[in-house]
């Protein structure tokens, strides 16, 4: 059985190889067997359990090798729910949203068949977003998204939801501007500007140590020799990425910059910085630099990084629409707290 660490406020424990494919209430069940099975469900719904660093409030979620299962002391801060979605232009084509840190923008293939109440704990972005288009559509019959059935001899009106296309995601700490489309034919225009990189996207980090001005050009690849994403050289299997970096503000130890993005590979900007030696705080994933020693103390409370600017082509009327996004409050505080810092 894993042994549990202590943290200040946590019991911190390694799936090993008996929890694998096991339930997360079943493996508390083996941790912390002074727990009753309803004492460790009560647990997770209340918001006490973080896998990999994210909260989990899903008792069925089943374990993967060498993940890490945090047992709180305290209740953790609630997901985001529908108000904190924040609608920045919708049409019937498109909706552009800034995406709150802590949800996750698209479901998993594998847990797409999970029944509706499962999915209920904890929903997507993309789940999320047809309930608020409804909210903000006016209030009557809309036609054009209804069908009739018939109840005995009486016809039925059903409103079905919109309907959502993803085209891109962002990670679940991520926040910021996403688009989705709202019909097939915007979806694949969308998708076909994203293949082209004609999308433009910049992104604001905080990031360890002083960040200087540069290209970043790698083939990166999905396992770099330790079982995670990075940088190869000469592998057929890699795509290559691009990321254009600008130092936008000295925090001390710490810089606030800006990364465009000229590709958009998975987990692109995190991993090009990790590898320079300049790991964005609050990361949990790529943390392991081949340049440096790399030790974030800026106490971030969750990986720092916004999708602060979104700009593409209208599907069907050929515009250019462009939208900013401030940084949000966690990491405005962040930035200002380590400002003070470097001052004192």
């Amino acid at each position: 059985m894993s042994k549990p660490k202590k943290s200040s406020d946590a019991r911190i424990f390694h799936t090993a190889e008996p929890q694998v494919g096991q339930t997360l209430a079943a493996a508390l069940r083996q941790w912390l067997p002074e727990n009753s099975w309803s004492e460790n469900r009560r647990l997770v719904r209340t918001r006490h359990v973080q896998i990999n660093g994210n909260l989990c409030v899903d008792e069925a979620r089943r374990l993967k090798l060498t993940e890490v299962v945090k047992v709180h002391l305290h209740s953790l801060t609630p997901p985001p729910k529908l108000d904190d979605v924040k609608v920045v232009y919708v049409d019937e084509h498109v909706i552009v949203v800034d995406k709150p840190s802590g949800v996750t923008s698209v479901r998993h293939a594998q847990e797409q068949k999970w029944p509706a109440r499962r999915k209920q704990f904890q929903p997507t972005l993309d789940e999320m977003l047809p309930a608020l288009i409804n909210m903000m559509a006016p209030k009557g019959p809309q036609p054009t998204m209804a069908k009739r059935t018939f109840r005995g001899r009486e016809p039925v009106r059903v409103v079905e939801p919109p309907r959502i296309f993803p085209v891109h995601r962002l990670d679940r700490d991520t926040s910021g501007l996403m688009v989705f489309a709202r019909s097939q034919f915007a979806e694949q225009n969308l998708i076909e500007q994203f293949k082209a990189h004609t999308i433009e996207r910049a992104y604001q980090a905080v990031a360890c140590g002083d960040v200087q001005a540069q290209k970043i050009d790698s083939i990166i690849v999905r396992d770099r020799g330790d079982g995670i994403r990075g940088s190869a050289e000469d592998d057929d299997s890699g795509q290559q990425a691009i990321t254009h970096v600008r130092p936008l503000q000295k925090l001390g130890t710490y810089s606030l910059v800006e990364c465009r993005l000229e590709t958009g590979r998975t987990h692109q900007i995190r991993i090009h910085l990790s590898e320079l030696g300049h790991v964005i705080c609050g990361e949990k994933v790529y943390t392991k630099s081949p340049k440096s020693a790399v030790v974030d103390a800026s106490g971030s409370p969750r990986l720092a990084l916004h999708a602060f600017k979104l700009a593409f082509v209208h599907p069907t009327t050929n515009r250019k629409l462009s939208f900013t996004s401030e940084l949000p409050r966690d990491l405005d505080l962040l930035v200002k707290r380590l400002v003070t810092a470097e001052t004192t």
